[in-house]
């Protein structure tokens, strides 16, 4: 179910729809990549397509993990900020990435399925929020790593 398939629905439905449509999104600049395309390095930060997914998988686990669940992130075995999460393992692929990220997605949805969006969750770091602030600030997240993963796809592909 696609973001224009919920104009009417609850704000829930609307946000769940959002977020799932642009976690497929970032997902899908993967498509048809060889594991050198994904890692190509075309900016001079760490950003490649490969660690833009990386990176968003990091950032659900810390929203959702750490923020909602209450397991600080050092417990979860995740790196402490965000620069560090775009960075690529020897080991990393496009599968085993794309794995970790669907893993992520689905500990998320299990995290926030029972809560309402009123609810205050106090796991992170920077203190306490609500459910709805956490789902806003993912969605931007995902929102914007979106864009520059198609600006950096589209510039894999022409090389």
């Amino acid at each position: 179910m696609g973001a224009f398939d919920v104009p009417l629905d609850d704000e829930r439905t609307q946000l769940d729809a959002f977020v799932e449509e642009y976690r497929a999104a970032v997902e899908a600049t993967l498509d048809s990549l060889t594991e050198e395309q994904a890692r190509r390095a075309l900016v001079p930060s760490a950003t490649t397509l490969l660690g833009l997914l990386k990176h968003v998988t990091w950032m659900q686990r810390v929203w959702f993990e750490e923020c909602v669940g209450g397991t600080p992130r050092r417990e979860l075995g995740l790196v402490g900020n965000p620069d560090e999460s775009f960075r690529l393992a020897d080991g990393d692929t496009v599968a085993s990435v794309t794995a970790a990220h669907r893993e992520a997605c689905a500990t998320a949805r299990t995290a926030v399925a029972d809560l309402p969006l009123d609810t205050v969750v106090t796991g992170h770091r920077t203190g306490p929020r609500t459910l709805r602030w956490v789902y806003l600030q993912v969605l931007w997240e995902l929102a914007h790593h979106c864009g520059h993963a198609d600006i950096l796809r589209e510039q894999v592909l022409t090389d």
